[in-house]
């Protein structure tokens, strides 16, 4: 079966975060105020061939651990969306 899959990845606490800091020292120009503590970070959506949903977790896993992300100074999140997807979906749901 095929799994939806999102891999959220961000960096740890206490690691600086030039992007965010930026974003958020923009954003008051822009008009938006009271945004603090912002952070940048990325999502990464594929679907995967796997007996079951925790395989595909597993499987995902073992990908943001190895190539998806840098585990010194990130963390990830892995996320099995929805359940199986029918024949010729993509990472989409479609």
């Amino acid at each position: 079966m095929k799994f939806s899959v999102l891999v959220e990845v961000r960096l740890r606490p206490g690691i600086a975060d030039p992007q965010g800091a930026t974003i958020e020292r923009a954003l008051p120009a822009l008009g938006f105020s009271g945004v603090e503590a912002v952070r940048v970070g990325k999502a990464i959506r594929f679907a995967v061939e796997a007996a079951d949903e925790g395989a595909a977790r597993s499987e995902a896993e073992e990908m943001a651990r190895r190539l998806l992300a840098n585990p010194v100074i990130e963390d990830t999140e892995v996320t099995v969306l929805g359940g199986a997807l029918s024949s010729g979906g993509g990472a989409d749901g479609r």
